[in-house]
């Protein structure tokens, strides 16, 4: 059956207004806030007509673009909680969260210079993300992974300063290892004793072997190479960083 003309429409409309978001983001991240929306309509391949129908001012657009970046944050949450152990759910999330805000400088920069921020559809997102970040610390915590006398504030508060260490050193793999080193003042005393050695090496920062993208434990190999990735995803998402920085959704 045909779709009527009018679904046809709609359908264009929702392509559209994704393709202009997506190519904001980029150009937000890439050139400043400063891009025309002439530019970034160029980028997503639409007229300067359509992005004026979707999004009457920059900031407007701008707003749209943080409120779906936060949201792909919650989305990401849900996920890692729903596919492994809390401990490593809540480390996992953070490294993802840290990875993926790294190049968002000007974003960031704009949230925290702007007195008429932040607006109702950021606030609202921003809200489920601090409760999705709070549900996976309260699980961490309750699984003694995490230390009891920080709060979400606080962890928010600390992938911000992660985000902005790793993209400001000079060596990728250097601003890794100092944000998993500034994660791992979160692990719970009873955590961080448990094996008898602290060793501070690339890629292995317990004493007892974990995964080098989400932390979560791994189970010791009796022959083989030792596993470096808890599964196929962290393995993935370790290839893609070895690539260069990941784009921006």
């Amino acid at each position: 059956m045909t779709a009527a003309p009018e679904d046809v429409g709609r359908a264009d409309a929702r392509r559209n207004r994704t393709k202009v978001l997506d190519a904001a983001s980029r150009a937000f991240d890439e050139h400043g806030l400063d891009v025309s929306l002439g530019a970034i309509a160029r980028q997503a391949g639409v007229g300067v007509g359509t992005v004026y129908r979707h999004f009457p001012s920059k900031e407007i657009l701008l707003e749209a673009v943080l409120v779906q970046q936060i949201d792909n944050h919650v989305d990401a949450a849900r996920r890692w909680a729903a596919r492994t152990d809390p401990v490593a759910a809540f480390f996992g999330f953070l490294l993802e969260v840290v990875d993926a805000s790294r190049g968002r400088r000007h974003a960031c920069d704009a949230l925290t210079t702007e007195t008429s921020w932040p607006r109702p559809a950021l606030a609202a997102s921003a809200r489920r993300f601090r409760q999705a970040l709070d549900e996976l610390l309260r699980a961490a915590q309750r699984a003694d992974g995490v230390r009891t006398d920080v709060s979400a504030d606080d962890v928010a508060a600390l992938t911000v300063g992660c985000a902005t260490t790793w993209a400001a050193h000079r060596d990728s793999k250097g601003g890794n290892r100092m944000v998993r080193l500034t994660l791992e003042s979160l692990r719970s005393p009873v955590s961080v004793t448990e094996g008898p050695v602290f060793r501070d090496t690339p890629g292995t920062l317990h004493a007892a072997p974990r995964c080098e993208e989400c932390g979560a434990r791994l189970e010791a190999r009796s022959t083989g190479r030792p596993a470096r990735y808890c599964g196929a995803a962290c393995r993935q998402r370790a290839h893609r960083r070895r690539l260069g920085p990941a784009t921006p959704s």
